[in-house]
């Protein structure tokens, strides 16, 4: 075997960060040393594995197709090491990138779960909309991301973890929250704030009026759901969110869900990893533990 690992945690180091001069901090090397070592394996492997773009470095093909592959290695090696120690088999670190619904009700609970039952499993976490999330896993960027409704991309593997809904809310004061049920017609004469565009929240209300609602008066689309709460209860617009960011509001008599009864909008949340990539039992590690989790609360219910 003609290159080592250091040359192939000085690539990964590199494509992680897309700069030699991070991954050398990263590392705790020079960054001759980095470069040397970069260089040699480009070498040795014959085929060029970054593009030099200015100080910004870019995966060529090759560096695509190695990149998975170098992990897994890097991976296994760790896992020796850590065996050795007498440390727990599930141990390591993992990037979980995951959309703002299940960051902010699902995923502060699994990682108790896992720092409680493993330890020696690191969770590195990010929190994005659904499209960046689906970026992230596909540009290597990130391990494992869990996104909101489907993702049609072949490049990636997709496993459902649990569903919710969504629900049209408004004021207490507003006219639509005391009529019984509220028409298609009525949502089109409203005025809406709304999650951004690439959000999952917004792609699933998106694809549940489209055909239905010619046009929708749209006045402000945020990436932050307190905002878009607070302009609702505060004013007359209406505005879709997962029901889990507005379940306490409802409570509490802040904001009234509206009937709707012509709009389906349950949806999946759901786990995505690359297709390509290598067996990892921390990733299996972690699907398998949000699904215990969320079977546990529906039991409980």
């Amino acid at each position: 075997m003609r290159y080592s690992l250091k040359q192939l945690a000085v690539f990964e180091a590199v494509a992680a960060s897309g700069s030699v001069s991070r991954a050398a901090d990263q590392l705790a090397l020079t960054q001759s040393a980095t470069s040397m070592a970069l260089s040699q394996l480009e070498k040795l492997l014959g085929r060029p594995l970054f593009e030099r773009q200015g100080k910004q470095m870019q995966l060529t093909y090759w560096g695509a197709w190695l990149r998975p592959k170098a992990r897994q290695l890097l991976f296994d090696a760790q896992q020796i090491e850590a065996g050795f120690d007498g440390q727990h088999v599930v141990s390591g670190d993992i990037a979980l990138i995951a959309s703002q619904t299940a960051a902010e009700h699902l995923i502060p609970d699994l990682i108790s779960i896992i720092d409680s039952d493993f330890p020696e499993l690191r969770i590195d976490f990010t929190v994005k909309n659904t499209q960046k999330v689906i970026d992230s896993v596909r540009q290597y960027q990130h391990d494992l991301g869990i996104i909101e409704g489907r993702c049609d991309d072949s490049r990636l593997k997709q496993q459902v973890w649990c569903h919710d809904h969504l629900v049209v809310v408004a004021a207490k004061h507003h006219p639509y929250a005391q009529l019984d049920h509220v028409s298609l017609a009525q949502l089109e004469q409203a005025q809406w704030v709304l999650r951004e565009p690439g959000a999952g929240t917004r792609h699933s209300f998106d694809s549940a009026i489209h055909g239905v609602i010619e046009d929708l008066d749209v006045r402000r689309e945020y990436e932050q759901v307190p905002v878009l709460r607070t302009l609702v209860a505060n004013s007359s617009y209406l505005s879709c969110l997962p029901y889990l960011d507005v379940e306490k509001w409802i409570e509490r008599d802040e904001l009234v869900a509206l009937n709707v009864p012509e709009l389906n909008m349950r949806r999946t949340l759901s786990f995505i990893w690359r297709a390509d990539a290598a067996a990892n039992p921390l990733r299996d590690c972690i699907i398998r533990e949000a699904t215990r989790m969320t079977k546990a609360r529906r039991r409980d219910m």
